[in-house]
């Protein structure tokens, strides 16, 4: 019997296995070696007597499965003899960095030996990300990305089918059928973090909220900053980058830039003006490193967990059942608050 095939009776078995256990047997008979060309798909239907759909469907799953990969134009070709793996992911991430190097590797670590991994990177850039799919519908039994753009990535999304789709980190609007995603509500996240730490910032001043223009999730952010300053009258405001002019003691800091220079900029003023941190100026910044956890003894973070998001990804995968869960964000006290 085929390696892909299971063993049932071949008339209880989904139709487009047939064309898979035709294929898988020529394979296993030397009858198609690695590079081979299959037979057209008007002699396949007509061997089989099966449809079209039918046919493509079966091309589908094997190309899934990575045994053959198709050429335009020109047809299928064996590209191995067998499924060494149960699962081809496509994982598309927007960049790497230690938080996203967590994903992967947790990811990575859950999924084991049972699935091939291939890693891609759109940078940001649609046009990229556009392509990534169109030109891999096929080629995997399923896709993980990471979104974040200025465009509406659902069109695109959309083309995936809904049970090979599994979105982290930010939940897309616009999306169609039962997928998977596993998101940080940032709203949310900043708005619950700041009322745990409300004792922490009573003896402050003003809040500042440093909102870079260009960050993805800046609006989601501010809007959450904004919620919480009226609900509890908090004297606040809001800045696109650190104005050492306007830098007040009894300010309490909530960074979020991508390379962390503003928590810098912070500490550096703090010392040039002799200032203690965590007494006359505070600082809260998003997602924690080991860097955080001792510079200038110590800076309270506001992070999700990045390596249970790959590993839910992941679970996602080995289960084979849809989740769609919000990954809430922990608050870690320490000095600099």
């Amino acid at each position: 019997m085929a390696s892909l095939s299971n063993s049932v009776n071949t008339q209880q078995r989904l139709k487009y296995m047939q064309l898979v256990d035709y294929v898988m047997t020529q394979i296993e008979q030397d009858k198609l070696a690695i590079n081979d060309r299959l037979p057209s798909l008007n002699q396949l239907m007509s061997k089989l007597q099966i449809s079209k759909g039918t046919a493509l469907k079966g091309l589908q799953y094997l190309t899934e499965k990575g045994i053959i990969e198709s050429e335009y134009r020109k047809g299928y070709y064996v590209k191995k003899l067998k499924q060494v793996l149960p699962y081809r992911v496509c994982l598309i991430l927007d960049k790497m960095n230690i938080l996203r190097d967590r994903v992967y590797q947790a990811f990575l670590e859950t999924i084991h030996d049972k699935a091939e991994v291939d890693v891609f990177f759109h940078h940001h850039n649609f046009k990229v990300f556009t392509k990534l799919i169109e030109e891999n519908l096929n080629n995997y039994t399923h896709f993980v990305i990471v979104t974040f753009f200025k465009e509406d990535p659902s069109t695109v999304l959309n083309k995936i089918p809904a049970h090979k789709r599994i979105v982290i980190d930010h939940d897309e609007p616009g999306l169609e059928g039962t997928y998977s995603c596993i998101y940080q509500d940032h709203k949310s996240d900043l708005v619950d973090s700041l009322t745990t730490l409300s004792p922490q910032l009573e003896k402050y001043k003003r809040l500042v909220l440093v909102a870079p223009i260009e960050a993805f999730h800046a609006k989601d952010l501010i809007e959450g900053f904004e919620t919480f300053a009226d609900q509890h009258k908090k004297n606040h405001k809001i800045i696109h980058n650190i104005q050492p002019a306007s830098f007040k003691k009894g300010d309490v800091y909530i960074t979020f830039s991508r390379y962390d220079e503003d928590d810098v900029e912070i500490i550096k003023l703090c010392q040039r003006k002799n200032w203690k941190l965590g007494v006359d100026i505070g600082l809260i910044s998003y997602n924690d490193t080991a860097v955080k956890e001792v510079l200038a003894g110590g800076i309270t973070v506001i992070s999700t967990d990045f390596y249970k998001m790959g590993e839910k990804a992941a679970n996602v995968i080995l289960n084979e059942r849809p989740l769609n869960q919000r990954d809430p964000a922990r608050v870690i006290i320490r000095k600099s608050l």
